[in-house]
């Protein structure tokens, strides 16, 4: 039995990483589902798009998924998706030697009461801007997000260039220069970004999913620091291999009934 080609979904409006993983699929032998809204895409709804990557029949397809947060939420319980993702805390548990800062997590409600400058974002969406925040007045009020939501509050930290790199199974699998000085600034892999991340998939990777994507850089003291951890299906690629870049998304949301046992327990 021939399987059908496995489907890529794409949001209504590409950026330009996914408009580089469309074409990298599309030469692949992907096919290519573009919503034209933030809803499942006609065609693509009911329970044979959630089979799995079995061959069952002629409907057995594998579809997986490349969007923010916003859409994929929608859009992938309907299909059969599953997301995977760091845990919220994750980066607050890492080792002081791996983030080279305090860096801890908390509800934003609590993070009000900081009397500091702070780097305060939201772990695995954009509902918090990421951004230091002069003291926890200048943060979204209570009108605006929920006292509950968790963000992660860590000490202000400045990173002289960093480097995204697309992890899977255990391996730095893709990876490439994003910023320098705090702008975007595209560039290969440095060797000592390469053997960073493995220093951080030997202490940590037990508690990452089986693809991720971590940002990773290199302060003016020479310092080596994680930055954060990323959803690989919701991550642009930027100088990364694409066609590596593309296997990471592709594991990341891909059919719930093909999940390994350890990644059940990183489904968003």
């Amino acid at each position: 039995m021939t399987c059908p080609p496995r489907i890529l979904v794409l949001p209504p409006r590409l950026t330009a990483s996914a408009r580089t993983l469309r074409a990298t699929a599309l030469r692949r032998g992907l096919r290519i589902v573009e919503a034209t809204a933030s809803a499942v895409p006609e065609g693509l709804g009911g329970p044979r798009w959630a089979e799995g990557i079995g061959c069952t029949g002629s409907d057995g397809h594998a579809v997986h998924l490349h969007a923010g947060p916003s859409f994929a939420d929608v859009v992938a319980p309907a299909l059969g998706i599953a997301l995977l993702e760091a845990p919220a805390d994750w980066l607050a548990r890492l080792p002081r030697a791996l983030t080279q800062r305090d860096i801890r997590a908390t509800t934003i409600g609590e993070a009000y009461r900081l009397r500091r400058p702070a780097f305060v974002k939201s772990p695995n969406d954009k509902s918090i801007s990421a951004l230091v925040y002069a003291d926890g007045s200048r943060l979204p009020g209570p009108d605006a997000v929920d006292p509950a939501t968790v963000v992660l509050v860590s000490d202000v930290m400045t990173f002289s260039v960093e480097y995204r790199l697309h992890l899977l199974d255990g391996a730095v699998h893709a990876a490439g220069q994003y910023a320098e000085a705090g702008r975007l600034r595209l560039g290969p892999p440095d060797g000592d970004a390469l053997a960073f991340g493995r220093d951080v998939l030997a202490a940590a990777g037990e508690t990452l999913p089986s693809a991720i994507v971590v940002d990773v850089g290199r302060d003016d003291e020479g310092r080596w620091a994680v930055i954060e951890a990323n959803a690989a299906w919701a991550s642009g690629c930027y100088s990364a291999d694409p066609d590596r870049a593309l296997e990471t998304v592709l594991r990341a949301a891909g059919p719930a009934t093909a999940l390994s046992p350890p990644d059940v327990d990183f489904v968003r």
